[in-house]
């Protein structure tokens, strides 16, 4: 059984506690002042209405990217962008979670710090994996002290202990200089993602190679078994009409290879093939991972039945209140028979529920249908609806007691609306059939719909009693069926 290990308590690093004057701080001592500056926020945090109870977050300030999330000896990990001293975005660090069953989490460590001794000054998103030596290895953007992350970054790693809780910097940082580009300027260039096909590891970053700005996914080839000597292979994949990407991921889902950037906007996926001979990647389709605004820099893991899952970065909430961002529920991956990803919430989440209210086969008209929702603000919905072709319904949450205007999810035979947010959602058969999945956590807005489309929204604080209406725009649709769930606290 995990233990309750909730942040780092001084103790653990006895001894390095030591006054900070003109001597650069270690990574350690960087923990240190870090684990108690969340500690200090952490109540005031805790106890804001709006922060979520079932979604990944840090115990207090500022948390943004997905980090190296990794399966490893029967425990999934997950790392985090964290900014300990303020709930702004500032120098970050690395927070970590860990879960047995992706239900129930618990906060570890702050698992690297910036090395100011050895001239760090921030430490950006990347990945985790194995090595060939069979040791866990983080692998990350380093931004030195008053270098620009435009253009002197560098790749660095880390080594970890069996529980991953204790990590090293590798004596051979940095892993990837910028002199293993062979001459090519990359600019932006950041975020390393670590992939296999073969007997072969590869490694990707985002970034792009001229200063017109022109967006590219670029490739590398480990050279030697402690993934400490790379090979430059040049472009993956050029990103059509972006100026540069962040945060890409590279994998294998079913017969297919795809890949997620995030280019200052929207995920954007491509799904195709990849020939690890020549290092190029051929896209057949292409779609957007999320058509909500406050979904960013997902991040994935593959597990050992081969399921892939991907957590993104929630973000937009207001600031000042001791806490900002969360991670988004972990999503199932597959690939649909036309070569559209499908998405779907783990199905490990179902163990959050609690007691059951349900419908079946209600009527709709344009006076509408209502369902008295559990007395929470932390929800899961699921909705089947049936109307005519070209016909449409109109979902609205009410929240109980403060004035707040609804949350309305409608659908109009061809297309998904969620608050201001739009997704093309297209139906085939005489009579469309809508399945919604619907989480609502407090202030987060996660919508499903067909497996096809998904939105992640901020919305004002949720109150409960909540109740649910759907109106239909004519006769002849129907709510086949209609549950609720109040959800549990992840911790």
């Amino acid at each position: 059984m995990i233990s309750k290990l909730r942040v780092l308590p001084l103790l653990m690093l006895a001894g390095l506690v030591v006054p900070v004057g003109a001597r650069a701080e270690t990574a350690d001592e960087a923990i240190v002042r870090a684990t108690a500056a969340v500690q200090a926020a952490t109540a005031r945090a805790q106890a804001d209405p709006a922060h979520p109870i079932f979604h990944v977050t840090s115990p207090a300030q500022w948390m943004n990217d997905p980090n190296g999330p990794i399966f490893y000896k029967g425990v999934y990990h997950l790392f985090y962008q964290l900014t300990p001293f303020s709930d702004e975005s500032g120098v970050k660090y690395w927070g970590h979670v860990r879960s047995r069953d992706l239900v129930k989490w618990e906060h570890l460590p702050i698992a690297i710090a910036p090395s100011n001794d050895l001239g760090e000054d921030s430490i950006w998103s990347g990945c985790c994996t194995i090595n060939g030596l069979g040791q866990p290895m983080i692998f990350y953007t380093s931004i030195g002290r008053g270098k620009s992350a435009f253009d002197q970054a560098e790749q660095w790693a880390a080594v970890g202990d069996e529980d991953l809780i204790r990590w090293q910097k590798s004596p051979t940082n940095p892993v990837l200089p910028e002199s293993v580009n062979a001459g090519t300027k990359i600019y932006d260039w950041r975020d390393p993602f670590v992939f296999h096909d073969g007997k072969k590891t590869f490694l990707v970053t985002g970034g792009h190679l001229a200063r017109d700005r022109q967006a590219d996914v670029n490739l590398y080839v480990a050279q030697n078994a402690a993934l400490t000597q790379w090979q430059y292979r040049g472009p993956l994949f050029q990103i059509p009409d972006a100026p540069t990407v962040e945060c890409p991921n590279f994998f294998r889902l079913g017969d297919h290879w795809v890949l997620f950037v995030s280019p200052y906007g929207q995920v954007q996926y491509f799904i195709g093939d990849f020939d690890a001979t020549t290092g190029r990647f051929t896209a057949c389709t292409h779609g957007l991972v999320d058509y909500g605004s406050s979904f960013y820099a997902p991040n994935t893991m593959q597990v050992p039945d081969g399921r892939r899952l991907v957590w993104g970065w929630v973000k937009d909430f207001p600031g000042g209140h001791g806490w900002n961002g969360c991670l988004s529920l972990p999503r199932q991956l597959s690939i649909s028979r036309d070569g559209q990803l499908h998405q779907i919430p783990a199905p490990q989440l179902a163990k959050l529920r609690g007691e059951k209210v349900a419908w079946r086969n209600v009527r709709l008209t344009a006076t509408g249908a209502t369902f008295k929702l559990p007395a929470t603000n932390t929800l899961e919905i699921q909705a089947e609806i049936q109307c005519p072709t070209n016909q449409g319904v109109t979902l609205a949450i009410n929240s109980g007691g403060n004035g707040s205007p609804p949350v309305t999810i409608g659908f109009d035979g061809a297309q998904l609306t969620v608050l201001d947010a739009k997704a093309p959602l297209q139906i085939s058969g005489d009579k469309q059939r809508l399945s919604l999945r619907i989480f609502i956590d407090r202030s987060v807005l996660e919508v499903f719909a067909n497996e096809t489309v998904c939105l992640t929204k901020i919305i004002p604080l949720m109150k409960a009693p909540a109740s649910l209406e759907i109106h239909a725009d004519g006769d002849g649709a129907e709510a086949i069926r209609v549950e609720a769930w109040p959800l549990k606290a992840i911790w």
